[in-house]
């Protein structure tokens, strides 16, 4: 049985910055299985929330369970069912997370909920990081240094791109015990000094720390700031200076308030891409065990847009037999020409998540061996409310007569000149070819009916034409392009509304031969 608070809040749970009405919302103790008569607590979640991974320290050897006696602490993991608005049945990670005789918590999980950090007793206590491989969780590796160290390292959380890590830390030139920290990776992979994130801290310790799929709000514990009582959850936003151009700060942190916050500890906050949905562990008056995990939902939200963000959601197979397939999945900031982040759909399920926060036009490419790659364009302005986009993705074997849409490959108005936000796609295609020497293809123009035959047509010709014009700069033989214009002869949409006509006018791949 549930138990069920309702309180009105003064402080939005959104992620957007607005100044909402006061909200009324819902704290839910979880109940079973999530909670047990032990202690349950730190819950991560994927960014659409339909998986949780948490902390518990219920019984698990028959011995303990006989004595219904308290065990080490373990990490479970539930799924989410929208239809009935259920949890599943708890499932005790297996020993390649839970090490027998350690401490193992559950502190992060990127936002497709393919990687997990977790946190281990060892020496001072780590970092580890185990990824899903199909159905199974691999060993959990320790984090290199400079993300551990001879100090204490706890909680962790990994940005939308992967490619910050943030961490909480007692080592040493910091302001307080346990402060917040930060590392970025760059292009090799490798991670860079340890930061301390500055204003956020205090003398006091900062703890839970966890960074929304929109990138640029944090959520933390602070015993430091000004609270209830015990550890409270604050929130913080980072804003950009000059478009980011000239870095940012993050702004002073806002109390979460009542009834969210508690005169206890109150850690470990994370929240759903949506903003709609929150979970914490906290040790509440009339709770099942000494803490629980509690789920926060707003009953009405005011004038409310959401996060920034697009949340992108899907699943990648085979066109012919729609066989699930494993891929890597690019994710390009088109401006900058430059790979932000790599991801991997599921190779049991085929499934994946990214998320986008609004401001940059993204380039998505999905690959797999054997078969074209596949490829996707959001251009999502800075001003973009939240969405969800669900895509099914069918992969076209490399055989003769297969072809694809190059989607990141954009021109000036009317005009055959190729912009310069279409060099990676243009990249990839001349990598196709050098990887594929004997393959001959066919570049093709297409319009939508706007305007004469003529006009398209020769339009259409001359982008072709354009395309493969820099591919033979690149080097590649002439002998191996063919290009042609076919005006809006082929379409692939209706070109009754501009959704559709967008859709037409594109540049297509096609194998000639191998």
């Amino acid at each position: 049985m549930r138990n069920l608070f309702i309180f009105l809040l003064i402080i939005s749970l959104n992620t957007s910055g607005q100044n909402n009405d006061s909200t009324i919302i819902v704290i839910t103790n979880l109940g079973k299985p999530l909670n047990s008569a032990f202690s349950d607590f730190a819950p991560v979640i994927s960014a659409d929330g339909l998986t949780m991974i948490f902390t518990s320290r219920r019984p698990v050897n028959e011995k303990e369970i006989k004595k219904n006696k308290e065990s080490m602490e373990n990490i479970y993991i539930s799924d989410y069912d929208e239809k009935t608005d259920k949890w599943s049945e708890t499932k005790l990670l297996g020993e390649s997370v839970n090490q027998p005789e350690k401490h193992n918590s559950a502190i992060a999980l990127s936002n497709d909920g393919q990687t997990m950090f977790l946190y281990r007793d060892d020496n001072n206590g780590d970092i580890y990081e185990s990824h899903l491989d199909g159905e199974k969780w691999t060993e959990a590796l320790r984090l290199p240094e400079p993300i551990n160290s001879p100090a204490h390292e706890s909680s962790a959380s990994i940005s939308p791109d992967g490619r910050t890590i943030y961490f909480c830390s007692d080592r040493n030139d910091g302001k307080g015990g346990r402060d917040i920290w930060f590392c970025k990776q760059d292009k090799n992979g490798k991670w860079s000094k340890a930061k301390n994130l500055g204003s956020l801290n205090t003398k006091e310790d900062e703890e839970g720390i966890f960074i929304h799929p929109d990138g640029k709000t944090l959520y933390f514990s602070s015993k430091g700031h000004k609270g209830i009582g015990g550890y409270d959850i604050f929130k913080s936003t980072y804003e950009s200076f000059n478009n980011g151009q000239q870095g940012g700060k993050w702004t002073k942190p806002v109390n979460l308030g009542e009834p969210i916050n508690t005169p206890d500890d109150d850690v470990y906050f994370v929240i759903t891409a949506d903003g709609k949905t929150g979970y914490y562990a906290s040790a509440k008056t009339g709770g099942i065990g000494e803490k629980d995990i509690y789920q926060i939902r707003p009953v009405e939200k005011k004038q409310d847009k959401g996060p920034k963000l697009t949340l992108l959601k899907g699943i990648v197979s085979d066109k012919l037999s729609s066989a699930i397939l494993g891929s890597d999945i690019e994710i390009t900031d088109n401006v900058e020409n430059e790979v932000i982040s790599k991801i991997k759909s599921n190779s049991a399920t085929g499934k994946f998540l990214i998320s986008l926060p609004s401001g940059k036009n993204y380039g998505i490419t999905v690959k797999s061996e054997g078969y074209l790659f596949h490829s996707e364009n959001f251009d999502i302005p800075d001003s973009a409310a939240y969405s969800e986009v669900t895509l099914i993705i069918h992969l076209e074997k490399m055989i003769v007569g297969s072809k694809m849409v190059l989607r990141n490959i954009f021109f000036d108005y009317a005009s055959d000149s190729i912009k310069i936000e279409s060099l990676s796609e243009l990249e990839r295609v001349y990598n196709l070819l050098i990887d594929n020497p004997n393959m001959r293809i066919e570049i093709s123009g297409h319009t939508d009916n706007q305007g004469s035959l003529e006009l398209n047509t020769k339009l259409s010709n001359a982008r072709a034409k354009s395309v493969v014009e820099y591919l033979i700069k690149r080097g590649i033989a002439s002998s191996r392009l063919e290009y042609k214009g076919y005006a809006y002869s082929q379409p692939i949409a209706s070109n009754d509304n501009e959704e559709g006509r967008q859709l037409n006018r594109r540049v297509e791949f096609k194998i000639l031969s191998k």
